[in-house]
C-alpha cells in the first residue's frame, strides 16, 4: 500500500496492543455536522472503471487527475463530504481485493485532503485493511455497505481509533440480480415480513451492535439502502416514510442517485436519471434525511438548498419579519 502508510499488520497489532494507531482521531460528527439545521451533500467520487452510474474515473486519462477535477467542480458546488469508493457495488461487478481496491483510491485521498483540508473525506469501503490504510491517509469517515457485518475486523478498527461510521441496510445478494440492457442492472428485492419494520428492527440492530463493539453512538449514521435488496416500490415506500427510522435516534444518509427505481418508473438510462434523484431527494429530506449522497452535486446541491428553504420558511402569515420587528 506504499511507503507512505502504516501496513494493516501493524496497524491492527497497535489496535490489539490497545493503542490507537492513528494520530488526530477521532473526528467528532456532532462537532463537524449540525444535525437538523440543513442537509449535508456527499459527493461520489467512484475510482472505478465499471460504476452503474457510468461516472466511473478509471477510463480514458490519468484517474487522479480526473478525480480531483470532479472534486474542485463537488467542492465548489457546496459538497461538505467527498465519499471515495474504489470498488463498484454494481450489480454484477467483478471484486477486485484489497490491494487493488487501496492502489485506487489512497493516492486520490491523499491528494484531496491537502488540497481541500475544511472537506470531510469518507471511504467507502466493507474491509478493514483499506478503511486503515484510509483513515491513515486523511479519511475521517467509514462508509460500509455491509455495515460492519462483512469483515471481523471493521468495528474493532472504527471503535479503536474512534472513526464515524456510515451503517447501511443491506439484504441484496451478488447472484440474485436482473439486468436490462437498457436500464442496467439491479438487485432483485428480499422478502419482507413488514418492509418498515424490518428495515428499522435491522437497522436498530446493526447499531446496537456498533455500540457493543466501542462505536459510540453519536459517531453512528445509519442508511437505509436504497435499492439494495428492495424492488421499486418497496424504496419509494422506504424515501416516503423515512420518518420511521429517524425515529431510531440517528442522522440517516440516503443514496438514491440514479439508482434503478427512479430509471423504472421513468424508463430511463442511468445517465437520464437526474429529474428523477431530485424528486426522491426532496421527499427524502421531506422525510428526515441528513445526508445525501449524490453523483450530480451541481444541480442536487441546488435540489437541497431549495427543499431546506421550503422546509424552514415561517410559518406564520408565510412572511418574512419586519426589519426591527420584535
Amino acid at each position: 500500500m506504499g511507503d507512505g502508510h502504516r501496513d494493516t499488520y501493524h496497524i491492527l497489532c497497535h489496535i490489539a496492543r490497545g493503542i490507537s494507531p492513528l494520530e488526530g482521531f477521532p473526528v467528532r460528527l456532532e462537532e463537524r455536522f449540525k444535525w437538523g439545521t440543513r442537509t449535508y451533500v456527499m459527493g461520489i467520487l467512484n475510482v472505478t472503471p465499471d460504476s452503474f452510474s457510468g461516472d466511473g474515473l478509471i477510463g480514458e486519462g490519468e484517474a487522479l487527475e480526473r478525480a480531483m477535477a470532479r472534486a474542485e467542480r463537488f467542492v465548489a458546488a457546496g459538497a461538505d463530504i467527498l465519499d471515495v469508493g474504489g470498488e463498484s457495488t454494481r450489480p454484477g461487478a467483478e471484486p477486485v481485493g484489497a490491494d487493488g481496491e487501496a492502489a485506487r483510491v489512497l493516492p486520490v485521498i491523499e491528494a484531496l485532503v491537502a488540497a481541500h483540508p475544511g472537506v470531510v473525506v469518507s471511504i467507502d469501503t466493507f474491509r478493514s485493511e483499506v478503511a486503515a490504510a484510509a483513515l491513515d491517509a486523511g479519511a475521517e469517515i467509514v462508509n460500509d455497505v455491509w455495515a460492519l457485518r462483512a469483515d471481523p475486523d471493521m468495528a474493532r478498527l472504527a471503535a479503536e481509533v474512534g472513526a464515524p461510521v456510515i451503517l447501511m441496510h443491506n439484504r441484496s445478494k451478488s447472484n440474485d440480480i436482473d439486468v436490462d440492457a437498457r436500464l442496467g442492472g439491479e438487485y432483485r428485492g428480499a422478502d419482507y415480513d413488514h418492509l418498515l419494520d424490518d428495515i428499522a428492527a435491522e437497522l436498530g440492530e446493526l447499531a446496537s451492535a456498533a455500540e457493543a463493539a466501542g462505536i459510540a453512538r453519536d459517531q453512528i449514521v445509519l442508511d437505509p439502502g436504497i435499492g439494495f435488496g428492495k424492488t421499486a416500490v418497496q424504496n419509494m415506500a422506504l424515501l416516503n416514510n423515512l420518518d420511521r427510522l429517524k425515529a431510531l435516534g440517528y442522522p440517516l444518509l440516503i443514496g438514491p442517485s440514479r439508482k434503478s427505481f427512479i430509471g423504472k418508473v421513468l424508463d430511463l438510462p442511468a445517465d437520464e436519471r437526474i429529474e428523477g434523484t431530485a424528486a426522491a431527494l426532496a421527499i427524502g429530506i421531506a422525510r428526515g434525511a441528513d445526508i445525501v449522497r449524490v453523483h450530480d452535486v451541481e444541480a442536487m446541491a441546488r435540489v437541497v438548498r431549495m427543499t431546506d428553504a421550503i422546509l424552514r420558511a415561517p410559518a406564520a402569515g408565510a412572511r418574512e419579519p419586519s426589519p426591527g420587528a420584535a
